[in-house]
């Protein structure tokens, strides 16, 4: 009796492994017969080159020294499909030695590397370990930074190759191709990113034609997702309902720029002075000013013509006062030559300590028109063409462009947005936190500033904050005399901006005050006077 019950659990139990066996393999099978039966001509040819590349990557390397990182993103959640359809596939070919199919009476059983982080949306996290049941992934759980847990990783298995969900666009991905061995002080493995020329486009595309379970906040308007804390629903899919309290957003693949992807990434988080957590803010929109503090913005203008004294530049200082006027702070100008490395070097050093960089001047098809280029640079990315951009220059220009279309068009790759304006023949220009203004002079400068603030794109929109105010005063008084008092003043009110200038050496000298805080500033300026004699400082007016 009991050798019959034996029998009938190891039945069950082979049967149950067929069942599953065949699951996998029949999931397997459907992503390649439903990327085979698409209409969709660019899919395909993604499909089938990044097929190659795992199929290259799997003949190449040992099997058990390979491996997937997965961390149960859109991205990371197209590779895993396309690793399961490349493993069989590969498996489905005959052995050279023997001229029959190899193996495939197994799941799939790539290793596959999980960096769990306390940082991580739930959502994620669950999506994670519920794919991992699903398809039957060998899992590796690390809970260190990404380099310490490589490190440790290849230290206790050797670890020849890692499949990664890298694209073209990504911080990460600047300088590498599909192979690319790691960098220099790292643990050394070879990258493989099969998925490196895929656009948000043909990710969602794959996903939808495959029907392929991905995580749910892609869902709540979610486009890019990394922490908890540098990630909310990108703006450009919220959906206008007067009627509901609560925001609603369209689910990520309705996006239709994908150059808009990361709109929901946010640059800095802030403490908050209610002690509730920490305040998100890019610079752009949605944040109170008195939890943010004051954005800074930095100016580069590109010209030989300033530098050699041939032209005033008037387009510099009038944005400082439009700045002024939304309450942004200029902590840097800078003029910079008609030349790449001079324009790179600057924007490299203004883009990490400014919320945000205006540049001016070098953009156009001339030889010295270099301002892409040298952004380019800075970010460590190619130019190429955008169609988008270069479909407004023909409208623009017809048949009357004298430099090339194409060459103008030519904009940093992966980093690049366009602000678009109805009042404007063509967008401006936005990488990242740098934006880029073709006016060459105030009048122009007006326009654009114009679109830049009115616009209803919250990705485009300059974040308004209060204002600067300003107050001035002017007095007979030496230098010496005010000297140690107003230094004092410095100490005492260090949220006012007190500074002492003179139009010309033998004038009066100007003692200026710019603060957000009517109040404080009055009181600034009320200990100044009461320090000397009443007659001792005039108001005056500075434009």
């Amino acid at each position: 009796m009991e050798y019959k019950i034996l029998c009938s659990l190891l039945i069950f139990l082979e049967a149950l492994f067929l069942l599953h066996f065949h699951f996998y393999i029949f999931w397997e099978m459907e992503i390649d017969r439903a990327i085979k039966g698409s209409e969709d001509t660019r899919l395909k040819t993604k499909y089938d080159n990044a097929i190659y590349v795992i199929q290259r990557a799997l003949a190449l390397y040992k099997f058990e020294e390979v491996a997937f990182s997965f961390n149960g993103g859109k991205d990371s959640t197209v590779l895993l499909h396309l690793l399961r359809a490349g493993y069989y596939l590969h498996k489905k070919k005959p052995d050279s030695s023997t001229g029959t199919p190899k193996n495939c009476d197994e799941k799939f059983p790539l290793r596959t590397i999980y960096f769990e982080s306390p940082s991580a949306f739930p959502e994620i996290n669950s999506f994670t370990y519920e794919a991992a049941e699903t398809y039957g992934l060998q899992i590796e759980v690390i809970r260190l930074d990404f380099k310490s847990g490589l490190e440790s990783l290849i230290k206790e298995k050797p670890t020849a190759a890692i499949f990664l969900g890298t694209r073209i666009g990504d911080p990460n991905a600047v300088g590498q191709e599909q192979f690319s061995p790691s960098s220099p002080g790292w643990p050394p493995f070879m990258r493989v990113n099969p998925i490196l020329d895929w656009s948000y486009r043909d990710v969602w595309a794959f996903l939808l034609t495959c029907q392929v379970p991905y995580c749910s906040l892609y869902d709540q308007g979610y486009t890019s997702i990394g922490s908890i804390y540098d990630t909310v629903p990108n703006a450009l899919l919220c959906i206008d309902d007067s009627s509901s309290s609560k925001e609603n957003f369209k689910p990520a693949y309705k996006l239709i720029d994908g150059r808009l992807e990361r709109a929901g990434r946010a640059k800095k988080c802030y403490p908050s002075a209610s002690g509730d957590g920490p305040v998100i803010s890019n610079g752009l929109t949605g944040v109170d000013s008195h939890q943010a503090g004051t954005l800074t913005a930095s100016i580069i203008s590109v010209g030989d013509e300033i530098l050699f004294g041939t032209v005033e530049d008037q387009v510099g200082p009038s944005l400082c006062k439009k700045l002024h006027s939304i309450g942004w702070a200029v902590s840097r100008t800078a003029v910079v030559r008609n030349d790449i490395d001079s324009v790179a070097e600057e924007v490299e050093r203004q883009k990490s300590s400014a919320d945000m960089v205006f540049l001016f001047g070098g953009v156009g098809s001339l030889h010295s028109d270099v301002s892409m280029a040298g952004i380019a640079k800075a970010f460590g990315v190619r130019t190429a063409p955008d169609e988008e951009f270069e479909e407004y220059l023909r409208h623009l220009t017809g048949d009357q462009c004298t430099g090339d279309r194409n060459e103008m068009a030519q904009l940093p790759e992966g980093i690049t947005e366009l602000l678009h304006h109805e009042m404007l023949p063509v967008p401006l220009i936005k990488c990242q936190n740098v934006i880029i203004l073709s006016a060459t002079n105030v009048d122009e400068l007006d326009k654009q500033w114009d679109c830049l603030i009115g616009s209803e794109s919250s990705s485009s929109q300059l974040k308004l904050m209060p204002p600067f105010l300003s107050k001035h005063l002017s007095t007979a008084l030496a230098d010496v005399k005010i000297a140690q008092f107003v230094s004092q003043l410095c100490l005492e009110f260090p949220d006012i901006r007190i500074g002492c200038y003179r139009k010309s050496r033998m004038g009066p000298q100007i003692v200026s005050f710019v603060g957000k805080d009517h109040a404080r500033m009055e009181l600034a300026v009320k200990a100044l006077r009461q320090k000397f004699h009443p007659e001792a400082f005039s108001d005056i007016s500075c434009g």
